[in-house]
């Protein structure tokens, strides 16, 4: 279920608003009795600031207000997000250790940029090629992770490079792809899910409208089989997903569809629809520092009635370059010669330097 959209202004979010200026923090949790962030470059800590009773009364007090829903005894969940926020906030007559909040960061920026993916080891420079072509040649992508991993982000700096003119839909029950804001010169239409408009609603009402990409925040149920069933027909598009590896996504999804009558017939299909499986890790280096890494990376194909993923890296490291046939008729559909090699890659240096400065003139101003 959505949440309803609010404004909050700094006074309203108190202490909380310092950490959420920094750039770099993701999360906050108070647990109803210490408060802990989360930063991506130094993982989770625990802050000194002492949170009171009445700031947290007065917190979810505005809260409440702002959305015209109770917090008490009797509707002891509030749930709330702003334009970067998505805020959850559970009862102390639900939590008896104290009233949570928890406030998850989403600004509509790509946190992730060509020249730092490659200069801090989040993956190799052929891969990253190898990736943006794969965006040019129009192929499904799936991002899995554990929670925290950045599969969000990372899906967000990939569809920077679809080009304007492809029609793009986005569905999220909470947004935080802001695909209008990264790309609001691009032909892009948002769909927010809610109870009353749900991801298959959204799939099969964004067929009537002709898009060439179709964007799911997150897979977690049903709705995955009706966007195996667009992308087989053509529709292109990303989606993130739970997953410890890729070889493992068929089995996932099967299993996140509940009673399917003919499990191998639907694993077929996945291996079909599905071209990309990415599979993000976290880790703290022995500064304690936290690194995200494409740890997994591979082409799922079904070729001779049998079912194959072509892994190129696994465990961080490039393991082999061969693409499956139908992969590489996609490149030369494209264009594009050398799946390893972005011709325009200086472009999108360009465009991204100008980003960038865009943006710090946005935060000075």
């Amino acid at each position: 279920m959505a949440n309803m959209q609010i404004e909050l202004d700094k006074r309203q979010l108190g202490l909380f608003a310092k950490y959420l200026d920094m750039p770099t923090v993701t999360d906050i949790d108070y647990n109803g009795h210490t408060l802990w962030i989360t930063d991506q470059m130094i993982g989770t800590y625990r802050a000194d600031d002492e949170i009171t009773e009445k700031f947290v009364t007065q917190f979810t007090h505005d809260v409440s207000n702002a959305i015209n829903k109770p917090f008490n005894q009797a509707n002891s969940v509030l749930e709330a997000d702003t334009k970067e926020l998505r805020i959850s906030c559970v009862h102390e007559n639900a939590a008896p250790s104290g009233t949570v909040i928890c406030i998850r960061k989403s600004p509509p920026i790509i946190r992730n940029t060509i020249k730092g993916m490659v200069q801090n080891g989040y993956c190799d420079e052929e891969v990253l090629h190898l990736l943006i072509n794969c965006v040019k040649a129009k192929m499904n992508f799936v991002f899995g992770g554990e929670p925290g991993t950045g599969k969000t982000e990372c899906a967000k700096f990939f569809m920077q490079f679809i080009p304007q003119n492809e029609k793009v839909i986005t569905m999220e029950d909470n947004l935080e792809m802001h695909y209008g804001d990264i790309n609001p010169d691009s032909n892009y239409t948002e769909f927010r899910i809610n109870k009353d408009f749900s991801y298959e609603d959204a799939i099969k009402a964004s067929l009537r409208l002709n898009p060439k990409w179709l964007m799911l925040s997150e897979a977690r149920s049903r709705e995955v089989d009706f966007l195996i069933e667009q992308w087989s027909t053509g529709v292109n598009g990303f989606s993130t997903i739970h997953l410890e590896d890729i070889h493992n996504l068929p089995d996932r999804i099967i299993n996140m569809m509940g009673g399917v009558k003919d499990s191998e017939r639907m694993e077929n299909r996945i291996y079909r629809a599905v071209n990309i499986g990415i599979l993000i890790r976290r880790i703290k280096d022995d500064q304690g520092h936290i690194k995200r890494y494409i740890d997994q990376l591979g082409f799922y194909s079904r070729e001779h009635h049998k079912n194959r993923v072509y892994m190129i890296v696994d465990e961080g490291e490039i393991v082999g370059k061969e693409i499956p046939e139908e992969i590489s008729k996609k490149f030369r559909m494209a264009g594009i010669q050398d799946p390893y090699r972005c011709d325009n890659m200086d472009d999108y240096l360009i465009r991204e330097e100008m980003r960038k400065n865009e943006e710090t003139e946005e935060n000075e101003g």
